[in-house]
């Protein structure tokens, strides 16, 4: 992720230059039994500074443009008290839009909401035991009252929270309590998003640099719930890896995968994924996918 708080921070956007060689060996990857297939359907340029960290389809109002968040589309205002880093965003069914932001320090992160009449609040998280200060993307349920988010590193579980500003139990005013916990039956690892396919089942996109877990490095994930998230207790979640996230670019070096949306509305599915070197701000892509 280009500009990723306590994460590896992009070659030019950060002024680190790390150009690695990608391994990839897709045969590797686990079988995916009841698992879907994507097929990559196109892409389009995703801009560095607005289009490289997350993106979200918007249902209400209808005819809502698609979003997107980079480093360039954090506000003054929030930058300015230490909120520099904005992860993957999503949308609740009827509207409301929550990002989720992370600073560099301290005991909290904070989601961002703008209600569907356009107005926005700000929930903040007060950190649990253990808990990592990385926010990396957001995921409201069907359902709309059950949001998951996830932390950077090696991870075995995701977190629930009450959706801010759709659940009548959140508040502005009060601390966005953490509900309960996806425990998955695999780790993974560098989690940039998270999307619902389904009330049960997550598509996610990992930018593992290693392969380790799954035999594939930037995997799309799919994660299996045991049930709905309500909130009052844990479920588990079933990991299987799809397939490689698309890896092309003029450039050669460490590819970034970013962050996820699935649009019911149309079926398709959308990643970003950032290019290495100068290349980031010529050929970094938003790829499509459609379900084989």
């Amino acid at each position: 992720m280009p500009l990723r708080a306590r994460q590896r921070r992009h070659p030019v956007l950060a002024g680190l230059v790390t150009l690695t060689a990608v391994a990839a060996v897709l045969s590797a990857a686990p079988s995916a039994s009841a698992a879907d297939t994507w097929n990559e359907a196109g892409s389009d340029r995703a801009d560095p500074l607005t289009e490289s960290q997350g993106l979200a389809s918007v249902e209400v109002p209808a005819g809502s443009a698609n979003r997107y968040t980079g480093i360039g589309t954090i506000p003054v205002g929030l930058s300015s008290r230490g909120w520099n880093h904005v992860g993957d965003p999503d949308a609740s069914y009827d509207g409301y839009y929550v990002e989720p932001y992370q600073r560099d320090s301290g005991t909290t992160k904070m989601f961002r909401v703008q209600a569907p009449g356009g107005g926005w609040s700000e929930y903040v998280h007060t950190l649990g035991p253990g808990e990592a200060l990385n926010n990396s993307w957001a995921a409201v349920a069907p359902g709309g009252q059950w949001m998951l988010s996830g932390e950077y590193g090696t991870m075995t579980r995701l977190l629930v929270f009450p959706t801010p500003g759709v659940n009548p139990g959140t508040s502005p005013a009060a601390n966005l309590p953490q509900a309960s916990t996806v425990n998955l039956d695999h780790p993974v690892r560098d989690v940039q998003g998270c999307d619902f396919v389904t009330a049960t089942r997550l598509l996610c996109s990992s930018d593992d640099p290693a392969g380790t877990l799954f035999g594939v490095t930037k995997p799309l994930l799919q994660v299996d719930l045991s049930a709905e998230p309500n909130g009052s207790a844990d479920v588990s979640g079933h990991v299987t890896a799809l397939r490689q996230l698309p890896l092309r670019s003029s450039c050669s070096g460490t590819f970034e995968a970013e962050g996820i949306d699935y649009d019911r509305r149309t079926g398709t599915l959308r990643v970003i994924v950032v290019s290495p070197g100068f290349c980031v701000l010529t050929d970094s892509k938003t790829y499509k996918f459609t379900r084989g």
